[in-house]
């Protein structure tokens, strides 16, 4: 089950110092173990051939629909946990990327695309109906641990509670105001104007950069690693428990 494609699941591409990374596992993007993979040695090689980082999707419908959720569904628990703490620590990753990053949402970012986007720096989106949002309460498993803590240091306890107790999806404006989103543009100028948010961030001192960053972003990766593996035994027995799988069972036939 899944998306068969024989495009590589990542794409890097530089336009002068600024990487930018698409996310090019079919129209929709779903998360899986190749992808994660995929991604976590593309931040590696952005890091050591860029000063900043863009991440897209290779189409303008989705940044990504989140887990895929046919191909996990299928996987034992051993498999299953070891795809999650993947997952788990590549939020982590691009989190304290050492290098400014900022997410092109040129689509639907929900779930797992939403909490891709929430790891980077900056947030730009498109105009429109583009919907965002974390639906995981509704699938009967908690919000991931890191995504949890990243998006109260982003927005504060008040608006994570709306997004992450509702499960709802929202539109750029409403994001904006939210304060989850830094900027609402017309489609055609999410990429260009990310790249060059990029590029200008870039052209600072990356050493101060990097610090200012370790700065902002220290205290909570300390407060992820500290609960990390409990939080993600927890995941793990929620994401087998007969009323999850009967709404991932739901929530397969939208893929």
């Amino acid at each position: 089950m899944g998306i068969e494609t024989n495009n590589p699941p990542v794409q890097i591409e530089y336009r002068d110092d600024v990487a930018l990374v698409k996310l090019n596992r079919g129209i929709t993007n779903p998360i899986n173990l190749e992808l994660v993979q995929a991604l976590r040695k593309t931040l590696e090689n952005a890091q050591n051939s860029s000063r900043s980082l863009v991440l897209c999707s290779s189409n303008d419908k989705f940044f990504s629909i989140g887990l895929d959720i046919p191909e996990l569904y299928t996987l034992n628990r051993k498999d299953f946990a070891a795809f999650y703490h993947a997952f788990n620590h590549l939020q982590l990753e691009l989190y304290t990327l050492p290098l400014p990053t900022v997410a092109a949402v040129t689509g639907h970012a929900v779930a797992g695309g939403c909490i891709l986007a929430l790891c980077c720096d900056y947030r730009y989106i498109a105009d429109g109906r583009k919907l965002m949002g974390i639906n995981e309460a509704k699938l009967g498993v908690p919000i991931p641990y890191p995504a949890d803590c990243i998006l109260r240091s982003i927005a504060g306890i008040r608006i994570s509670r709306i997004l992450t107790d509702s499960g709802e999806f929202f539109l750029p404006e409403q994001l904006y105001e939210m304060g989850v989103v830094d900027c609402v543009v017309p489609a055609k100028d999410v990429i260009p104007q990310s790249v060059e948010k990029a590029r200008s961030l870039g052209a600072l001192s990356q050493k101060a950069f990097a610090v200012i960053k370790r700065d902002r972003t220290e205290a909570v990766e300390k407060q992820i690693l500290k609960r990390l593996e409990e939080r993600e035994t927890v995941f793990v027995e929620c994401w087998f428990s007969d009323e999850a799988r009967t709404q991932l069972e739901k929530q397969m036939e939208k893929f």
